[in-house]
């Protein structure tokens, strides 16, 4: 059996974390949250109403108060936003918390991923989505992986062949 400690999965949007966090929470009957749910519930509001009427600045703030009182809670899994890792406060409250396991996934499988889905207020009113997310790429692989225990490629494998191997790792740490 895993020993129930916190998972937190970091990595870039369109990586699977809230859809790997979710069957993760259930395989290891574990609570799970994730942050941009978090914050839509306690403003009120989706992403990108919070983008837009407070910027990027006022969302990062709401992100790492939301972020310190999550990473303080036992035994969950939480699945958090792409750029929440910009913050050290919320690096240091991840690593020193609970297990990081960072989602990898390329610029082809995040623009697949990601096309329809209109609640990614970085990607909104760009032309070059390609282009922003490389950009994303090169200013914050190195920050994920400064901090992760564990690292998965998530472009061509199931969800459940995933989480399965999440389990094994675990079992082995």
């Amino acid at each position: 059996m895993v020993e129930k400690r916190n998972i937190f999965l970091i990595g870039p949007m369109g990586a699977g974390k809230s859809t790997i966090g979710r069957l993760l929470s259930k395989e290891l009957n574990m609570e799970f949250y994730d942050s941009d749910q978090e914050i839509e519930r306690r403003t009120g509001a989706d992403i990108n109403w919070v983008f837009d009427v407070e910027g990027e600045l006022g969302f990062r703030i709401r992100e790492e108060i939301i972020l310190d009182e999550l990473t303080q809670v036992s035994k969950i899994i939480l699945a958090t936003g792409g750029g929440s890792i910009i913050s050290k406060n919320i690096r240091n409250f991840l690593s020193s918390r609970g297990t990081v396991i960072y989602l990898k996934a390329n610029v082809e499988k995040q623009l697949m991923r990601t096309k329809r889905e209109k609640n990614r207020p970085l990607l909104k009113s760009v032309n070059n989505v390609d282009m922003v997310l490389k950009r994303l790429a090169f200013q914050r692989s190195l920050l994920y992986t400064s901090i992760s225990d564990i690292t998965f490629d998530t472009d061509n494998k199931s969800i459940k062949n995933i989480v399965y191997n999440i389990i094994n790792i675990l079992k082995n740490i």
